[in-house]
């Protein structure tokens, strides 16, 4: 069975990783129910002294993510490494399975949603960079998924594919974004139909309607807080997706709300996650 996990970024997007702002999180989210977060070592712990920590809130790791531009901007000599030891990790933790994404290019963090600046060369090379570390983290016992999110080199339908299509099952997986993809015009439940006999995760996000969303840039347009919706309360059909989703698939359900529409950080996962447990129910432990 699946699990319910929580993504705490609200909580250090902000404020940062620090101690105390991943205490509050994994307080919060033990006091609603949640038994698993994404794993997210902080530098200077270990893997062990990790899964002590935030065993003590009653929580497990749970699906992580593994980041790069894969552009012309990266040294890929320094992104290896960083897959090894990333993988290695997640490996110690118990996990057998990662996100992979590309969330960083300028242009379309400027201009997010819409393929802004697109370079076929850069999507060629962007492509080889992510075969090249999917090899590596599979050499580390880790299953890698591709990780749709707006504002990278993979943000529309056409490159995602083309990503998914020409690196193969082999070589990486899907892990989807219900809200990017929403965001960036691609049905989430088609797309998962189409790649669910290699669906290994997704995050379980919403999106308010683009009528309603001011323009402007990525950080401009969430930080008006009708961007990302609470799961159920935006346009996101669920019912569709939770269709397209095999009845055999084991991975996390991972609750993912990047700014709250609510003020409390704490109240956004507490709606979140009700609404999981009920509309989950039979595909979750």
């Amino acid at each position: 069975m699946s699990r319910i996990a929580a993504n705490p970024i609200p909580y250090w997007s902000k404020a940062g990783k620090t101690r105390e702002v991943f205490e509050e999180a994994f307080r919060d989210f033990q006091a609603i129910g949640f038994t698993a977060t994404k794993a997210d070592v902080p530098d200077g712990m270990s893997a062990a002294e990790y899964r002590e920590w935030i065993g003590g809130f009653g929580l497990s790791p749970a699906l992580s993510l593994f980041n790069s531009a894969f552009d012309e901007t990266v040294d890929m000599a320094q992104e290896v490494e960083k897959a090894k030891r990333f993988g290695a990790q997640q490996a110690e933790l118990g996990l057998d399975r990662t996100m992979v994404s590309s969330m960083a290019l300028p242009a379309r963090i400027a201009r997010p949603a819409v393929g802004a600046d697109f370079d076929a060369g850069r999507l060629d090379r962007a492509i080889d960079n992510v075969g090249t570390v999917c090899r590596v983290l599979r050499t580390e016992g880790i299953w890698p998924l591709h990780h749709s999110h707006v504002g990278g080199v993979f943000e529309t339908e056409a490159e995602i594919t083309r990503l998914l299509d020409d690196l193969g099952p082999d070589v990486i997986g899907a892990g989807p974004d219900t809200g990017h993809l929403a965001w960036a015009g691609v049905d989430p439940a088609a797309f998962v139909r189409r790649y669910a006999d290699r669906l290994g995760g997704i995050h379980i996000k919403d999106v308010f309607p683009a009528e309603g969303r001011p323009g402007g840039s990525y950080p401009e347009q969430a930080a008006t807080k009708r961007l990302w919706a609470e799961p159920g309360l935006g346009v996101v059909d669920f019912h569709a997706v939770l269709d397209a989703i095999p009845h055999d698939y084991d991975g996390d359900f991972m609750i993912e709300v990047d700014e709250p529409s609510v003020e409390s950080k704490a109240e956004s996962h507490l709606i979140s996650y009700q609404w999981a447990r009920s509309f989950l129910k039979g595909r979750i432990e």
